[in-house]
């Protein structure tokens, strides 16, 4: 698997691409590629497979989203591109990025995901599709019952390669590339690529090109780590120490089961905080209601599981969270990388009790750094919690915002949108 270091482009007129899809770029306020878009797009419109490993924020999607578009073919009615996402969420995130380069070149998209009726999707496919973008089990339904077919398929990209490749979703990866042509041309993007990533890597892609615009498994950049070492006990009294005290932007909370997130987003709104869960129990109308609410900043606070909050994209999430440990630094990573994106600041704030003491000298071993950890004082802040943008006084618990935190203000024009 050779590793390119191409020269970066810093303009999308650079590609050889069609019409269509540079007004769809134009339409989207977008005409600079970010790194990763710069390293991969040449490489994939030339038929290459591509591992692209890049941070959350850093334009993976349009990076495998432009050339999928370019090699698709509106003639016909055969699915000629699928896209893989762990999630539900992450989906539809995709989907909606895609949606507007697909317009553009008159190409169809469909969305597959589990938490709805599988006649409408089944009578879409009738009706046919060019680029499908949906969730392992959802596809595997479809394939078997006959109604998704990959005969023609020419691309195939695992979003958040390295969850669509670990143990959970690996099987069910395999059963689908079965009913795919050999010689399909594959793509696999991700924030961390291990080496166990590559070694499966190997027996899906051909002779792939390797893009690395983030290397190290290390802190991202413009993000403030702490790590508070304190008892089990303490746990509750010091997140809403946090939360009271939490500056504008969006705070991720992270539990480790649905069960204990769902119970923990329960005791909060029960003290008055506007906070809800996203985890696997909830209906997929209820998960969207979610997400649109923290979206829009209606909603300040989320508590989510690893792979619920999967390679979500939210702009302004001003803080992370990590009230139970993570299983591993690749989860780690994931987890911090909801915060200081595109240039701002954000803080990645870490429990760690005695009993954690094992777990996250691992977790440590594996980023090859140490975070000094920092004894939690019970009667306030230990020191000032800042993240992106001005700050907001603090609040007391059971009281409602004065205001939700605004969308993002106009950025420079470049590419990163996931």
């Amino acid at each position: 698997m050779p590793l390119s270091d191409s020269t970066p482009v810093d303009s999308f007129s650079s590609f050889d691409l069609h019409p269509e899809t540079r007004n769809a770029l134009d339409a989207m306020g977008i005409s600079v590629p970010t790194l990763i878009q710069a390293q991969t797009i040449p490489a994939l419109l030339q038929g290459c497979d591509v591992v692209g490993q890049a941070w959350t924020g850093s334009g993976k999607t349009l990076a495998f989203g432009v050339p999928l578009v370019e090699r698709c073919d509106a003639a016909g009615r055969d699915v000629q591109a699928l896209v893989l996402a762990p999630t539900r969420e992450l989906a539809i995130q995709v989907g909606g990025v895609l949606g507007a380069l697909a317009t553009a070149r008159h190409l169809k998209l469909l969305l597959l995901y589990g938490g709805r009726s599988l006649a409408p999707e089944r009578q879409a496919l009738v009706r046919g599709a060019h680029i499908v973008v949906g969730t392992p089990g959802r596809i595997l339904d479809h394939l078997r019952q006959g109604s998704l077919v990959l005969k023609r398929l020419r691309f195939f990209v695992l979003d958040e390669g390295d969850a669509m490749l670990d143990q959970g979703f690996a099987p069910d990866v395999e059963r689908i590339l079965a009913y795919t042509p050999p010689q399909r041309q594959t793509a696999l993007f991700s924030a961390t690529v291990p080496p166990w990533v590559m070694g499966m890597a190997a027996r899906h892609l051909r002779n792939p090109v390797v893009f690395r615009a983030h290397a190290e498994i290390e802190a991202a950049p413009d993000i403030h780590h702490i790590v508070y070492q304190m008892e089990i006990s303490a746990k509750l009294d010091a997140l809403r120490i946090l939360l009271d005290n939490r500056d504008r932007g969006a705070t991720l909370v992270f539990g480790r089961t649905k069960h204990g997130v769902a119970k923990l987003a329960l005791r909060l709104a029960s003290l008055g905080y506007p906070v809800a869960a996203l985890q696997g129990n909830l209906s997929q109308n209820a998960r969207e209601r979610v997400m649109a609410d923290f979206r829009s900043g209606r909603l300040p606070i989320l508590l989510a599981t690893n792979v619920a909050a999967r390679g979500l994209d939210i702009e302004e999430v001003g803080q992370v969270i990590n009230y139970e440990l993570p299983e591993s630094a690749q989860l780690f990573t994931h987890r911090v990388g909801r915060t200081g994106r595109m240039g701002r600041k954000g803080s990645a704030i870490t429990f760690v009790t005695p009993e954690d003491s094992r777990k996250w000298g691992q977790i440590e071993r594996e980023l090859g750094r140490s975070l000094p950890r920092t004894p939690w004082i019970n009667r306030g802040l230990p020191q000032p919690i800042r993240a992106a943008g001005p700050s907001v006084p603090p609040r007391a618990p059971g009281r409602s915002p004065a205001r939700a935190p605004g969308h993002a203000p106009a950025r420079q024009r470049s590419g990163a949108t996931r």
